[in-house]
């Protein structure tokens, strides 16, 4: 029933999206300061004119709609809901369909859910920094191209401005999500938090919350925190063991993380995740070599 139920929404919200998109001088939501932070830099509006048929809402149907499972049911269906009815002045629907267990994760669940929690760093200090937002713009870029940045950018400005509970949303997370998303999403919730150069403790404090809710194991967490919240014992931490561990031991936690964090491991949600990922295993293997110079083993 759930499966008929998400068919419906989806034409439903296609057949909406087009006729906004076809509608002449319609205003795409929003107040124009908004517009203005969230559409600047190498994909701001303006300049030559789009031909028929692109741009608008058909495009946001195209890369927000597509490949969307689980994410359209739950707290997470009614924020998106939330940001696509303000942008299409209210049509869209507020609220997805009931969801159940055994629902695959998707490309479009990954990406929405990277959408809401990337929203709750950002104000997790009470303030939305230019820097952060800049760190969020080159990631979907590079990930995503820069027509699918621009409207991934313009659902985030949405979704920026509702109050929402980011530990339902985390608990929906780690019910359908599987462990190598999760993981990947917690990098890159890491990420965000540290493009003004430091992280503070307000966001490491909601990042570790999410990772609880998610079902995070706490080595895993620290794991990636130690990617970014430097100290003397980071390698260490990236392996998931203490400077007391024998070699054979240190050994044997690179084979095991290496494999954890492997970019294959996240190779069905799309080659744009998977490339992201390559940034996490990286990690992981500077850490084994950092620690191999350091007690001299090879």
């Amino acid at each position: 029933m759930s499966f008929i139920l998400l068919f419906i929404l989806l034409s439903v919200a296609f057949y909406l999206v087009m006729k906004w998109s076809r509608s002449p001088g319609t205003s795409r939501g929003g107040d124009a300061s908004s517009a203005a932070d969230f559409d600047t830099g190498p994909y701001a509006a303006g300049g030559a004119a789009r031909r028929p048929g692109t741009g608008g809402g058909g495009n946001y149907a195209k890369w927000v709609g597509g490949g969307l499972g689980w994410a359209f049911g739950g707290p997470i269906g009614a924020i998106l809901g939330y940001a696509l009815g303000s942008m299409f002045q209210g049509q869209a629907s507020r609220r997805g369909p009931n969801y159940g267990p055994g629902m695959p994760t998707m490309t479009g669940d990954f990406n929405v859910s990277l959408l809401v929690l990337t929203a709750a760093i950002m104000k997790a200090d009470g303030t939305v920094k230019k820097s952060e937002l800049e760190y969020v713009k080159k990631f979907y870029i590079a990930n995503f191209g820069v027509d699918g940045a621009r409207h991934y950018i313009k659902i985030l400005g949405e979704i920026i401005k509702k109050d929402f509970d980011v530990q339902e949303v985390s608990r929906q997370i780690g019910r359908f999500m599987d462990y190598s998303a999760r993981l990947q999403l917690m990098h890159y919730l890491f990420g965000v938090a540290m493009a003004d150069g430091r992280v503070d403790d307000s966001e490491v404090q909601l990042i570790e919350q999410i990772a609880m809710a998610m079902g995070l194991s706490a080595a895993d967490f620290q794991s990636i925190k130690a990617m970014f919240v430097k100290d003397t014992e980071s390698a260490y931490k990236i392996l998931g063991i203490s400077p007391s561990a024998t070699d054979e031991e240190v050994k044997t936690a690179y084979r095991e993380m290496a494999k954890k964090y492997h970019p294959d491991k996240v190779s069905h949600l799309g080659e744009e995740v998977k490339k992201a990922a390559e940034e996490k295993f990286l990690k992981v293997n500077e850490a084994y070599e950092a620690i191999k110079k350091e007690r001299g083993f090879k």
